[in-house]
Order: structure tokens, then sequence, then C-alpha cells
């Protein structure tokens, strides 16, 4: 049957409805909700728990209204923590929070996202060279790294600085020279380049292998030190920190990302930025809280002067850099990228 012109109106009109309507049902929270398990590569013991994780699972099942749950279990109760983001990645949990991917082992530019060898200052330059400038955008570097590894980039936390917590004096960067040092990733690269004998093991062991003199000190984010009560067997922390801004990252199985709707999607992203800063600042108040502990308990905060700082940024941009280059390709163009950022900091002063 031949359709007239109102009718092809009318059929029109009803097509344009009902794709109305659709969308009007998309654009807001799902009937159904989506139940994801976490498991992150530590424990409620470390600062990266309640200052880092669990507020950006707060914030993420507040911002989708509920339609998105997230149950965290700690490193062993699924996985070990070494396994953590290997897991996440092949869908035996839903999503991971850790370090550098395992400080760079599985995933080289999770070393740009943990943070560079005095690279970033503080919470505001790291957004500004990863997210926050269109000059910069190194965070899309490790996205992509991530979707190739199927798992979508979702948050983010500057711990504070990564520092040196010694049984000795470090004053110059003479002074790491053949010091046995727990260190991993790029921990242990910047302390082999400056002549130290980097030590990897396990978190749970640093404890009791510095107290027993195996090691003479660890590399760790400042702010969780009394979590892992380092001031009880170490004697100094040292200042700034080789790593100013160490970072925290959280990864969701790409399959677990896709399967959400679009609005819930949207609504993840939206809080990346916010609880970027929030947690980042409740990390900040962990440090201040952590060096006085380490003060309290008779240890002593070294603060490295502004010549030796220096000093350390040049090893670190001619020498500790150019080694996480050569990781991967994108870490080279990560890499480049900070060093622009850097000079363009400078040229502005």
């Amino acid at each position: 049957m031949k359709m007239n012109e109102f009718g092809k109106a009318t059929l029109w009109a009803g097509a344009m409805a009902l794709g109305a309507s659709v969308a009007v049902a998309q654009d807001g929270p799902p009937d159904e909700v989506t139940e994801w398990t976490f498991q992150p590569a530590f424990d409620q013991t470390d600062a990266g728990w309640d200052n880092g994780l669990i507020p950006w699972v707060e914030a993420v099942e507040e911002a989708t209204e509920g339609t998105v749950k997230i149950r965290v279990e700690p490193a062993g109760a699924l996985v070990s923590g070494s396994e953590a983001f290997g897991a996440a990645a092949a869908g035996v949990t839903d999503g991971y929070a850790g370090w550098g991917s395992v400080y760079g082992g599985d995933m080289p530019e999770g070393m740009l996202a943990f943070g560079l060898a005095m690279g970033a200052n503080s919470t505001e330059e790291a957004w500004e060279v990863m997210w926050g400038n269109p000059d910069y955008r190194v965070g899309d570097i490790v996205q992509t790294a991530a979707n190739a590894r199927n798992l979508y980039w979702g948050g983010w936390t500057n711990q504070g600085p990564n520092a040196m917590f010694t049984n000795f004096r470090v004053e110059k960067i003479e002074d790491l020279e053949g010091r046995k040092m727990r260190a991993g990733g790029p921990q242990a690269i910047f302390h082999s380049t400056v002549g130290g004998s980097p030590v990897s093991m396990n978190a749970g062991e640093i404890y009791t292998a510095i107290k027993l003199g195996t090691i003479e000190g660890t590399y760790w984010d400042t702010g969780g030190i009394d979590d892992m009560s380092f001031h009880e067997v170490v004697d100094y922390a040292i200042m700034p920190g080789w790593n100013p801004a160490q970072h925290q990252e959280i990864y969701i199985n790409l399959q677990s990302w896709n399967a959400l709707t679009d609005w819930q999607r949207e609504q993840i992203n939206g809080v990346f930025k916010e609880t970027y800063f929030e947690t980042s600042r409740m990390h900040a108040e962990g440090v201040d809280e952590a060096l006085q502990i380490l003060r309290d308990a008779g240890g002593e905060v070294i603060e490295m002067s502004d010549e030796e700082v220096a000093r350390m940024r040049d090893v670190a941009i001619q020498q500790v850099w150019p080694q996480i280059a050569d990781a991967s390709e994108g870490n080279a163009k990560g890499v480049e990228i900070f060093k622009r950022f850097l000079e363009d900091k400078e040229n502005a002063q």
C-alpha cells in the first residue's frame, strides 16, 4: 500500500519521538546496579587506602547515584599485591590501585603517572603536565598504554614526596653511594644511578630488614611512614625527596568500563579531577603529621640545600630520565614533554 504524505510525516514524527524518549532514558542513571570488585596492590594500612582509593570509590558511587557500587578487598584477599594489576587487566577483578603499575614492570608508561625523579614539584604542577594544559597532556600517553592492556585509567592521587628514610645522614647525593636501600622500579633506577645498591623486597619485609640491618633504609611516600611504623627503625627523613610528587593510579578493567552506560562513564570521568585534588590535599596533611611523628620518636628531618636539590635535579634529568625513556616509545615521548614543561616553567620565571 502506498503511503501518502500525511502518513509519512506521522511515521517520521513517531520515530523522532521514540528516539527522543530513548535519549532521555539514557540521559540519567540506569535502572540496573553494576557491582564491581576492586583489589589494590596494598591493604588498609597503606595511606593510599583511606586517603586515595576509598574517597574515589565513595565519589564514584555518589556521582552515579548508586548505580555503580564498588567492593574493595585488601591485597592478598583475591590475589597478591604484585598480581593485582594483572588481575584487573584479565578481568579477575574490575579494578586496581597502585603505583606506576607495579613500578612500571607491567606497564612502563605507569612511571609517567607515578612521577619522574625531580619532575613535578606539586599537585598543581603534576596536574598541569599530565592533564591540565593541552600543550602537554602526558596523561593521554598513559591512558593509551592502559587501554592496550585492557584497562581504563579512572583515578589518580598525589601521595606527596617519595623520600629516603635512612639510618645514615644524607646531605648530598654522594652520601647514598654504596648504601643498601629498599627501592623498586623508578626508585631503584634513581638509587643505582647515584651509586647506591637497591634491594627489592615486599613492603611487609621492610621494617624487619631495617631493624636487622639487612638494609640501611627505604624509599617510601612520606605520609605513609607512620602507617608502616618506619619511625621506629629509621633515624632520618631526607627531604624534599627524590620524587617531590609521587602518585598512585586507579585502573578499571576495560570490559567493565565499556559495559557502563554513557551517562555512568561521564559521571565517573567527572570526579577524576576533583578527587585528585581532594585526595592529594588529604595526603599532604598526612605528610606533615608523619614527619612530626618521626621527630617525636627522636628522628631528624634533613632538608637538603637548594644547591644540592639543583644538583639532584640535573642528575635526574641527564641520567635517570633517559633510562625511563628507554623503557617504551610512550615513555620517550612523555619524558620529552616533561623536559619541555620544565623548560617552559623556567623561562616563565
